[in-house]
């Protein structure tokens, strides 16, 4: 009976997760209820989830505000083509910039109701009013019948409990950038906006129970649900699922001779292997996308480099999606698809920062834009920020708020102000913040994305979804990572330049030159690495040193005992000492010299932890 809910995720004004929000529905045996967040769908695949396990019948919907933060109308989803409906109304007005109508023109499987102050008599078969608790005296005697059967019962829900009206209006005056005691009474919510049982409800309503009923039929008659098994990635990427399998044959084979020649038994072997465990899964055409884009990029002549475990696949080696011989550094494919593991796969590919817009507006161009969307993500309020923006709303001096943020632990200054904004601050730790755009994941998708969520559009002009990375996992998208890298332009620039001057082309996708070059080899060995990203560092230069880096080999392993995991365990600096003495060890059991040889007993990779 609850249509009006307001989740954390509307931005500095709810005060609950969406879990805590169902799971204090349960406990006051509310078996219906609906999440409308202000002006985005960013939860509301956490809530239909949460709802299922706690056997609670959700329902979908949208708070629409207009820019002075008022309330126009609630949007309620009957079914998921309403719900698809209300992001793609959502979704429109938030590209063209366009204000809500006063009245929008929303009939298919979309309930509105307005609120009590927008009252009309003309209402569509569709529309409703919505009566707060402290509205009913407001109404009119007597009511007609055609009117009576439009009124719905209309509880707010913004906070957990009382004891949330404090955060509500610190989260508010952090949003209109006010100081508190400034605070406009229409900007916040009603100390009462909180959740109560089923018989208080009816009891607010006495005078009018007609108006509760209405309201359970409205929701009784909506249902949403979401499907998390099925992958909801494109599905093929030519006519069929069929064709799809034979053209990822068709270009690994092509790529197998291109990457090892003719005769190569272990690779065609492991070729063979992967192409039947990707046909199996359903991943063709997530790797015949991935390959096409690398297709179109390496046609503009961009530079690319593909990375992360991706590069653990053979035939991502053979497409040229990547550059790294799973064969010849002994690569599991399983760390990168599996029937096991539990995260979809994904390729990260990184681009020059010049060529990267290119390769994105290409991919939306190619699949659509009703089916491709960058992933959002959500920043939190953390740290120092929050003692900054609460010291704001507090009205400190500059000063003061440098000093809280610059010294939170110091005893100095402390005074009655201050330990409020700390307690404060302690509650908002890890709320969201504000909708962001995720470094690189981009979405393609067999339905269209706002069938599970409504699009912002940012600066760049790319739709992006309201939901970030983990929900899209949970909806079973296996993301594309386009990535911008600095370094790679640089690489380009610097081909060029020696074409320009020389006359040579330098093919920088020729890995097994490189490996072989005495030049750089000996660069290597004396920790030459300035200009070279992710070695260039003077802790990787001096680690280069130490070990006389001389192989491809050994550089992979310096990148990767470099790290804080396996540097601060000690494992680095024995690595150093077995790397230069091999015979100074002795290992711990056979099986650790068949499977750990290379790094001389010390687990650096992934790979060997699954060994």
């Amino acid at each position: 009976m609850f249509i009006n809910c307001h989740s954390w995720y509307s931005l500095r004004y709810g005060t609950m997760p969406v879990e805590s929000l169902v799971e204090q529905a349960a406990r006051l045996g509310i078996d219906r209820l609906a999440l409308t967040d202000i002006n985005n769908t960013t939860g509301m695949v956490d809530f239909v989830k949460a709802c299922s396990n706690h056997g609670i019948h959700p329902v979908a919907g949208i708070e629409f505000r207009n820019q002075l933060h008022q309330l126009l109308y609630i949007g309620i989803a009957r079914n998921n083509n309403g719900y698809r409906v209300l992001n793609d109304f959502l979704s429109y007005h938030n590209a063209s910039g366009e204000p809500f109508p006063d009245r929008p023109s929303l009939r298919d499987d979309v309930y509105i109701v307005y609120p009590l102050s927008s009252f009309r008599d003309d209402l569509c078969e569709n529309e409703y009013i919505g009566v707060t608790p402290a509205e009913i005296t407001r109404l009119v005697w007597p009511v007609t019948e055609k009117v009576f059967s439009r009124l719905v019962a209309r509880l707010p829900v913004t906070l957990s409990g009382p004891g949330d009206f404090f955060l509500h209006t610190n989260l508010r005056a952090i949003d209109q950038n006010t100081l508190l005691s400034k605070l406009a009474a229409p900007q916040i919510a009603g100390e009462d906006e909180y959740l109560v049982p089923p018989d208080e409800v009816r009891k607010k309503y006495a005078l009018f129970p007609q108006l509760v009923e209405n309201t359970l039929q409205l929701m009784e008659s909506c249902s949403i649900c979401f499907d998390f098994e099925a992958v909801k990635n494109k599905q093929v990427f030519t006519a069929s699922r069929y064709d799809d399998k034979l053209l990822l044959e068709k270009l690994a084979m092509d790529g197998l001779k291109y990457r090892y020649g003719s005769g190569n038994k272990e690779a065609l072997k492991r070729v063979r292997h992967e192409l039947e465990v990707i046909d199996k899964l359903g991943f063709s055409s997530y790797f015949l996308i991935t390959w096409d884009i690398i297709r179109y990029s390496m046609s503009r002549g961009f530079y690319h480099v593909g990375r992360g475990s991706g590069a653990n696949s053979i035939v991502a080696y053979c497409l040229r999606i990547t550059d790294v011989d799973p064969i010849e550094l002994d690569l599991y494919f399983e760390r990168f698809i599996n029937p096991r593991r539990t995260s979809p796969p994904d390729f990260d590919i990184d681009y020059s920062w010049k060529d990267r817009d290119e390769v994105l507006e290409y991919i939306f161009k190619r699949y659509g834009r009703e089916h491709t969307a960058l992933i959002g993500t959500i920043s939190t309020f953390h740290g120092r920020s929050i003692l900054r923006e609460l010291g704001k709303v507090y009205g400190l001096p500059k000063e003061e708020i440098d000093e809280l943020a610059d010294n939170p632990s110091s005893a100095s200054g402390r005074n009655e102000v201050t330990e409020q904004i700390f307690r404060v601050g302690n509650r908002l730790q890890d709320f969201p913040n504000l909708r962001s755009i995720h470094a690189g994941g981009v979405l393609i998708s067999e339905e269209p994305v706002t069938c599970y969520t409504a699009l912002d559009m940012p600066p760049k002009g790319l739709p992006t979804t309201q939901f970030d990375m983990y929900v899209a996992e949970d909806l079973r998208y296996e993301k594309i990572d386009i990535l911008s890298q600095r370094g790679i332009g640089h690489i380009k620039e610097c081909a060029d330049i020696v074409k320009e001057n020389q006359g040579i082309s330098i093919d920088v996708h020729d890995v097994k030159r490189f490996k072989q070059d005495p030049v750089v080899l000996r660069q290597l060995r004396s920790g030459e690495a300035i200009g070279c990203f992710y070695i260039e560092s003077p802790a990787m230069r001096g680690l280069l040193h130490k070990l006389r880096c001389n192989s491809y080999i050994s550089l992979v392993a310096a990148s990767s005992i470099i790290r804080p995991g396996v540097a601060k365990s000690g494992m680095m600096k024995e690595y150093i000492k077995r790397f230069h003495n091999p015979g100074s060890f002795r290992y711990l059991h056979p099986v650790m010299e068949q499977q750990l040889k290379e790094t001389y007993g010390v687990m650096v990779y992934q790979e060997d932890v699954i060994k």
